[in-house]
C-alpha cells in the first residue's frame, strides 16, 4: 500500500541542523554522512490531539543509537524537543502527524568511510507531515513472506535504529512483486522476525504471542502492547514462531508507529480464520487509542 501525497504537505516547514526552512529549500549536502554511507539515525513519532506520543520513549531510543554508533557530537534532548517543536508550530500540526526525526553524523570535509573526517557537527532533521495512519484498519493488511532474511546481531545489531534500511527495502521490494502490503521476514534461523516495517504479533488460543527481539527492533508500539497486555490479563509469550504457526493463528497483527495496531488478514496465500471469534487485538488496540487520546507531551 502507498501512501498517497498529502496536498497540505506541499508547504510545510523543515527543520535541518539548526533552523527551519521551506520544504523545497531543506537540503543536507552531498558530503552529509547519511548520503555518504547512510550514516545516521532516525526515529518516527506520531502527534495526537496535540500531544507528541511517547516522546522521550524516542528521544532515549534516538539518542542511544547515537551513542551505540559513536557520534562525537549528540545534540542535547531539551535542543531536539525545541526543534520538533518549533517544526509543529510552524506548520500549525497539532494532531495527525507523522514526525520523521533523523540525526546524522553531519557533513564532512571530503568524501570517505572514516567518521574523523565528521568535523561539522552532528545535523538533526525535524521533518514533520499531515500523515495519517498508514494502513486501513478496517481492511487489514497481507503480507507475503520474504527471500531476504532479516539482520541478526552477528552483522547489523537491529537494536541500532539506524539508516541502513536496504535490508527493509530488498524485502518491500519482494512484496510489492507479490501484490502485497508488507513482506514477512525471517531470522537466520528461519523463524518469524517482523515485517519490513513492523513488529508482528499472533493470538492463538486466548494467548498473544510475538517474536523474541532479536534480529529486529524493540518497537515502542510493541512494547506498548504488550504492557497492556499484561495490564488486561491477556497471556503474552516472547518466543521463536514458524510461518505456519502464523498461518494458523486465531489472529494476527501488526504494531508500529505508522500502522498502530493493524489487522493481517493473508499470509502467502493462506487466509488468517478466526475460528474461535477471538477479538484480542480489537481489545487491544481500542486501550491503545485510550492511551494516544489521553497521554504524550503537550507540544505548548
Amino acid at each position: 500500500m502507498q501512501q498517497p501525497y498529502n496536498p497540505k504537505n506541499e508547504n510545510i516547514q523543515v527543520f535541518v541542523k539548526d533552523k527551519l526552512y521551506p520544504r523545497n529549500e531543506a537540503k543536507v549536502s552531498v558530503f552529509d554522512s547519511s548520503v555518504q554511507g547512510g550514516d545516521a539515525v532516525w526515529e518516527g513519532l506520531r502527534v495526537y490531539d496535540g500531544n507528541i506520543f511517547h516522546l522521550e520513549k524516542h528521544l532515549d531510543r534516538l539518542l542511544a543509537s547515537a551513542k551505540t554508533l559513536a557520534f562525537a557530537d549528540i545534540p542535547a534532548k531539551a535542543f531536539i524537543k525545541d526543534a520538533i517543536k518549533q517544526t509543529l508550530k510552524a506548520n500549525g500540526m497539532h494532531t495527525d502527524t507523522h514526525i520523521r526525526l533523523t540525526l546524522t553524523r553531519g557533513e564532512k570535509v571530503t568524501s570517505g568511510m572514516d567518521p574523523r573526517l565528521n568535523q561539522k557537527g552532528s545535523c538533526l532533521i525535524v521533518l514533520a507531515e499531515f500523515k495519517p495512519p498508514v494502513f486501513d484498519n478496517s481492511k487489514g493488511i497481507k503480507l507475503v513472506t520474504t527471500h531476504t532474511r532479516r539482520n541478526s546481531p552477528m552483522h547489523l545489531d537491529s537494536k541500532i535504529h539506524h539508516n541502513n534500511l536496504l535490508n527493509n527495502i530488498l524485502a518491500k521490494i519482494e512484496a510489492n512483486h507479490y501484490g502485497a502490503d508488507a513482506g514477512l521476514m525471517l531470522d537466520n534461523l528461519g523463524f518469524v522476525s517482523e515485517t519490513n516495517d513492523c513488529n508482528i504479533f499472533m493470538v492463538k488460543k486466548g494467548v498473544l504471542l510475538t517474536p523474541h527481539a532479536d534480529a529486529c527492533l524493540t518497537g515502542i508500539t510493541r512494547e506498548t502492547t504488550i504492557e497492556l497486555a499484561h495490564e488486561l490479563s491477556i497471556p503474552c509469550v516472547e518466543r521463536n514462531i514458524s510461518v505456519s504457526e502464523f498461518y494458523n493463528a486465531d489472529e494476527v497483527f501488526i504494531t508500529g508507529t505508522m500502522g498502530e495496531l493493524t489487522l493481517v488478514y493473508e499470509i502467502d496465500g493462506r487466509i488468517i480464520e478466526n475460528k474461535t471469534g477471538s477479538a484480542i487485538r480489537e481489545t487491544l488496540y481500542a486501550a491503545f487509542k485510550k492511551l494516544t487520546a489521553t497521554m504524550g507531551e503537550p507540544i505548548d
